[in-house]
């Protein structure tokens, strides 16, 4: 089984580039639109929404624009992401202005969580090669 892409929203596109191209490093590989007769159909919601891609050779992201959402900071629902260095990803997060959890493990660990502009929730583990 693959993965082939995962689903998320921002509230703007501007939000989605910044994400997913400055901070993760994806290219945007397209946008398309979806009309609301398709979306009443899958979402039961009667909204056009746009769509822009953002990938690379092992990830995929799909953001669905949607200005009028409300995004909440409670959620379980996250993607996680494997990262070469850690330390200078969490710095550009921080220096972007996105909101970085730690949570500690009890063993010295931490468990290492980032949101987006919209909300949505990453965890961030370090690539041990």
């Amino acid at each position: 089984m693959i993965l082939k892409h995962i689903a998320l929203v921002c509230s703007s596109e501007k939000n989605s580039d910044t994400f997913y191209e400055d901070i993760l490093g994806l290219k945007k590989t397209g946008s398309k639109m979806i009309p609301s007769t398709l979306s009443k159909q899958i979402f039961n919601l009667d909204s056009e929404y746009k769509i822009v891609n953002y990938a690379d050779d092992k990830i995929h992201f799909e953001i669905f624009i949607d200005s009028r959402k409300s995004f909440e900071d409670d959620k379980i629902e996250h993607a996680c992401l494997e990262i070469d260095d850690l330390e200078a990803f969490l710095k550009k997060c921080g220096d972007n202005g996105l909101k970085i959890i730690n949570i500690p493990k009890g063993d010295g660990r931490f468990l290492t969580f980032v949101r987006d502009y919209d909300g949505n929730l990453f965890e961030i583990k370090e690539n041990w090669v």
